[in-house]
C-alpha cells in the first residue's frame, strides 16, 4: 500500500472516502476481496445518506435503504466464508458484531420508513453511526490481518518512509473531525 501522506488523512469523511481508500490498498486475495465486499456495502451506506439528505420521497429513500439492507446481507454471507486466519483474530468477531447492529439499525430504519414514522430521524441518527462504526471496525480488522500476514514488516529497515495504518489513519481522521 503507498504511503500516506498527513494531508491524506483528512480526506477520509464521507463513506465514498472510505470505499475509495479501500480500493487502493494492495493484499492478498481474501484482503482484496474483503476490501471490495466492504467497499461495495460502504458506497451503499454513502448513497442511502446521501438520498435520505437530499430527498424527502419516502419511496425512494425506502428502495435505497432495501439495496443497503441486499449489501450488507452480501456483506455478511461473504464474511461467514473467509479463512480461519481471519476468523482467529479477536477483531474478527468484534466486526461481525459491529455488522450484525449495523443491519439491524437497517431494518428497523426501513420499518420506521415504511410506518413513516415520526421515529424515522432517530432511526436514521442511529444507522449513521453504527455505519461509521462498523466501517471502523472493518478498517481495524483489515489492518490487523494485514499486519500480521506480513511476518516481514517488522524486519525492514526502518529507513523507508513511514507507512500508516488503516488504523491510525482512521484515528487521525477521528481526532480532525472532533475538531
Amino acid at each position: 500500500m503507498p504511503a500516506t501522506r498527513p494531508s491524506q488523512l483528512l480526506t477520509l469523511q464521507s463513506f465514498g472516502d472510505i470505499s475509495r481508500f479501500l480500493r487502493e490498498g494492495v493484499a492478498d486475495e481474501e484482503s482484496r476481496q474483503l476490501r471490495d465486499s466492504l467497499s461495495a456495502l460502504s458506497t451503499q451506506i454513502d448513497e442511502a445518506v446521501r438520498t435520505r439528505r437530499t430527498s424527502t420521497d419516502t419511496t425512494v429513500i425506502t428502495r435505497r435503504v432495501l439495496a443497503l439492507s441486499h449489501c450488507a446481507r452480501e456483506h455478511w454471507l461473504f464474511l461467514t466464508g473467509l479463512g480461519s486466519a481471519w476468523q482467529a483474530l479477536y477483531e474478527f468477531e468484534a466486526y461481525q458484531r459491529a455488522l450484525r447492529e449495523l443491519r439491524n439499525a437497517i431494518t428497523d430504519w426501513q420499518q420506521m420508513l415504511e410506518r413513516r414514522s415520526p421515529k424515522e430521524s432517530a432511526s436514521f441518527d442511529q444507522f449513521e453511526l453504527l455505519a461509521w462504526r462498523t466501517l471502523g471496525e472493518a478498517l481495524l480488522l483489515i489492518d490487523m490481518y494485514e499486519h500480521q500476514s506480513d511476518p516481514l514488516s517488522d524486519q525492514q529497515d526502518p529507513a523507508p518512509p513511514r507507512k500508516l495504518s488503516a488504523l491510525q489513519r482512521l484515528r487521525a481522521w477521528f481526532r480532525c473531525w472532533r475538531r
